[in-house]
């Protein structure tokens, strides 16, 4: 396919933020939204001048006329509608996580495989400005050897929609897992986790599970580093913050502990310069943006989210614009399509980053136990 698309935008809390970047995507001739709430329909087509609008996603998959659907619902319904988007005929982009099952990730790829069409995981992370600066230093070998990567993922859900009440934190880990294993290349093998603090009853029941923070370290393949997630979802007073430290031999790359704050990078003076210990010295970065990777007339959303102060999504609101991410992620998603090749985040990529997850959720309730982390290529 080599013109331009339309795409379907299901869901329209967070989705609002990407329905109006396609409306503006030169590669993308019509964007429609899809929303249960007829008010919330109104009112984010008439705030995005977005006229093709619809109530629920049969209507979507059956509309011919659509090429692509982009999933922003709930978790519990991101496994059953992507695969229902791409038993329809159309390509498929959905919210992390993937799925909250190793059957239903298997059941995607496998479901990708049999139509040819395109699936792309929606990861803010791999987008993300401190992703992106990172990822050219380590391939300018500012970092020497990757020596160990952590990422960490805290975020109280209190008061969100009702699924989020006693979520396993590491079925939700992808913000923290995607960019370790990004800027290894890699995938993680196996897992040992522990859960860690006590919740509330009422927040155990929907899912039988009793920790509001898990804490793992992953092995990955064909690296000599491991990784260490951690992922906080109920009862921890820390800040929200999805985060990732790399370091390395030379260099180490240190997220902010503030918002509002710039990383840190530390460097190690040469080996063999000067006598006695290595000298090591830190300094904060100013990431730069990366809107000059983008076409100008979404370029702009790097920066800024397509609400105002008054009209945030909360994911928007406390995630800082998930450090320009956004439009990246579109612009991605629709030149896939358009030039008939795998998206970066293909179904591979995304099962590989959302499964170390699962099985890491699953070695909490073992007390620990090792986890083998499966393949999906």
């Amino acid at each position: 396919m080599s013109q331009p698309i339309s795409i379907a935008v299901v869901g329209l809390g967070f989705g609002a933020e990407f329905a109006a970047i396609y409306h503006r995507h030169p590669n993308v001739r019509k964007t429609v939204i899809v929303d249960s709430n007829p008010r919330r329909l109104g009112r984010v087509g008439d705030r995005f001048d977005i006229a093709d609008r619809v109530e629920t996603l049969d209507a979507v998959l059956a509309d011919p006329s659509i090429d692509a659907v982009h999933i922003a619902s709930g978790i519990p319904d991101h496994a059953e509608q992507t695969l229902a988007v791409l038993r329809a005929g159309k390509h498929c982009a959905c919210a992390v996580p993937m799925a909250t099952s190793i059957e239903d990730l298997q059941a995607i790829v496998d479901t990708v495989r049999e139509t040819g069409l395109n699936y792309m995981m929606m990861e803010t992370t791999a987008y993300d400005r401190a992703f992106l600066w990172v990822r050219e230093q380590l391939e300018a070998g500012v970092f020497g050897d990757i020596q160990l990567l952590r990422g960490a993922h805290y975020q109280d859900m209190e008061n969100w929609p009702a699924y989020w009440a006693g979520l396993p934190p590491m079925w939700y880990a992808t913000h923290a897992v995607s960019p370790i294993l990004g800027l290894c290349q890699t995938r993680a093998t196996d897992v040992h986790c522990f859960g860690s603090g006590s919740m509330r009853e009422e927040l155990i029941a929907r899912y039988d599970n009793p920790f509001p923070i898990e804490t793992a370290i992953f092995r990955l393949a064909g690296s000599d580093a491991a990784a260490e997630v951690t992922r906080a979802l109920f009862h921890s007073a820390r800040p929200y913050v999805e985060s990732f430290d790399l370091h390395g031999s030379e260099a180490t790359f240190e997220w902010q502990q503030l918002w509002g704050e710039a990383p840190i990078l530390h460097t190690l003076s040469p080996l063999g310069e000067g006598k006695g210990p290595r000298q090591s010295t830190s300094k904060r970065i100013e990431l730069p943006d990366y809107a000059h990777l983008l076409p100008p007339e979404i370029g702009r959303f790097t920066q800024r989210g397509v609400y105002d102060e008054n009209h945030q999504h909360l994911s928007f609101e406390h995630g800082g614009g998930h450090g320009g991410s956004h439009p990246h992620l579109c612009h991605e998603f629709v030149q896939s399509i358009v030039e008939a090749r795998k998206p970066a985040v293909d179904e591979i990529r995304g099962a590989d980053w959302t499964a170390p997850g699962i099985c890491a959720h699953t070695s909490a309730l073992r007390n620990g136990e090792r986890v083998t982390v499966p393949r999906f290529d």
